[in-house]
């Protein structure tokens, strides 16, 4: 199977994020989509994250059992910060069966050749990149290992759902009903 890799905080996992998932599913070769939970992205302050397995619980929320689409924790156990190519060299070793892609934003794929062996994920998988609004052009933009989409800009993010309820705004429409709930009934982000 191919399983195209989201890597994220999902600091919360909103609508975006599961729009951007479906998506791939229907326009692109992956058979599956994991929602990589990472503990700490190297490029992010900690500072403010949920715990990791509050958040790993979202997601499973917001996919509420979906068959093709889920949530991985594979993260939790290697050495944090947590760089991509450990995380697929880890993958690989586990599930050799499978073949991983790629799932990431235009502003990354502008910043990639800062990542941790950047050739080396290059050589391992494909890259599907959605785009973002902005001017993102990258040196990776015509790399054949690299395949931009046209899948829709959700300007959505994570960090304007924290300051919205933080805000106590009624924004339950841009998360799954389940998250939500959840976030409501722990007071997550309320202060």
């Amino acid at each position: 199977m191919n399983i195209g890799l989201f890597f994220g905080s999902f600091n919360p996992v909103h609508i975006g994020h599961l729009a951007l998932a479906n998506y791939m599913l229907c326009y692109t070769p992956m058979d599956q989509v994991w929602f990589v939970v990472s503990p700490h992205n190297p490029f992010k302050e900690k500072a403010g994250l949920l715990h990791q397995n509050d958040r790993l619980h979202l997601v499973n929320l917001a996919l509420d059992f979906h068959p093709k689409i889920k949530a991985s924790n594979i993260e939790f156990d290697l050495p944090q910060p947590s760089y991509t190519i450990h995380t697929l060299a880890h993958l690989r070793e586990k599930f050799p069966e499978h073949t991983f892609s790629l799932i990431m934003g235009r502003d990354n794929l502008q910043t990639f050749d800062k990542w941790k062996n950047y050739e080396e994920i290059l050589r391992l998988c494909e890259i599907y990149v959605y785009p973002r609004v902005g001017n993102f052009s990258s040196k990776f933009d015509e790399h054949q290992r690299v395949h931009i989409t046209q899948a829709p800009i959700i300007e959505i993010s994570s960090t304007f759902i924290r300051n919205a309820i933080k805000e106590k705004k009624d924004i339950q429409y841009f998360m799954h009903p389940k998250v939500w709930e959840y976030l409501d009934e722990m007071n997550f982000y309320k202060k």
